[in-house]
């Protein structure tokens, strides 16, 4: 089964969980609504999705709605990079709905819990950095 990657953000760092889609309530949900962390192993956090990419790296975007790849017209934003004013291109997009095909979900931190998000993801990243001192 396929893999989400949570990445979530919080005052300044972020942090990447991955989690099995069947175990993440996440399906259907769109950009913009809240879910609890207690499915990551966050107990007492709320997070918000900000947005995502699917498994071919097309971005997701608010303004699209449903759960497939669309072509729209766009002049800045999400999905294009330009720095020549009043440039339109004709870029493909993913929906603002989350499907089985998104592997990248991007989250921010709205209510925080009674213990650090530091202490509960940041261990993983000090644990690496001793095994290659040793």
């Amino acid at each position: 089964m396929a893999v989400f990657k949570f990445v979530i953000g919080n005052k300044g760092k972020s942090y990447q969980v991955e989690k099995e889609q069947g175990d993440a309530p996440v399906l259907g949900k769109k950009i913009g609504d809240n879910i609890s962390g207690d499915f990551l192993n966050l107990p007492g956090y709320e997070l918000q999705i900000t947005g995502g990419s699917d498994k071919d790296g097309f971005p997701m975007k608010k303004d699209v709605e449903g759960i497939m790849r669309r072509k729209i017209v766009i002049t800045r934003g999400i999905g294009l990079r330009s720095k020549i004013g009043g440039l339109r291109r004709r870029r493909t997009l993913r929906g603002n709905a989350i499907s089985p095909d998104v592997s990248q979900i991007n989250c921010k931190v709205v209510k925080e819990g009674e213990t650090p998000l530091e202490e509960i993801l940041g261990k993983k990243k000090e644990e690496k950095k001793e095994e290659v001192k040793e």
